[in-house]
């Protein structure tokens, strides 16, 4: 298996991976709407994704987009999205890219990654903590919905 950071090369693998995230978020299937997203995300470096490719297939990412903290003077990665295929989950593959997620962030200067799952994602709360997340206690997290 292979892990490494998507070129446009790779848009259709990707954009499939990511049209099944979106679905295991119960949202519906839109090849060409998440072919459209993933390429913009690309063209304009407004993320960085990275995928695992298992010879022929590819069978997970991780995308991370840049923010910053005014705090620390320091860039963040938010890693907004984890997804590996069903058919090949249990392999590690989602400790590899979360591996890779931090080896870029080190070496882009970042003073953290930071994410968020849904509360009933047992699977991935366990995940991030075996890989030394820790649960945010010291700030709540709001959204003001804009649009739907």
């Amino acid at each position: 298996m292979e892990i490494f950071q998507a070129t446009i090369e790779d848009l259709d693998g990707v954009a499939n991976l990511f049209n099944s995230y979106r679905m295991f978020y119960q949202q519906e299937s839109d090849v060409e709407g998440a072919m459209t997203y993933i390429k913009a995300r690309m063209e304009t470096n407004e993320s960085v994704i990275f995928v695992a490719k298992d010879k022929e297939n590819y069978v997970g990412f991780t995308q991370l987009y840049p923010t910053f903290s005014s705090i620390s003077m320091k860039k963040v990665w938010i890693l907004n999205d984890l997804y590996v295929d069903s058919k090949a989950r249990k392999q590690g593959v989602g400790e590899r890219l979360l591996q890779k997620a931090k080896e870029y962030a080190l070496e882009t200067g970042a003073k953290s990654l930071s994410l968020s799952t849904a509360p009933d994602n047992h699977t991935a709360q366990r995940l991030y903590e075996k890989n030394g997340y820790k649960r945010d206690s010291q700030f709540y997290h709001y959204e003001l919905e804009l649009a739907e």
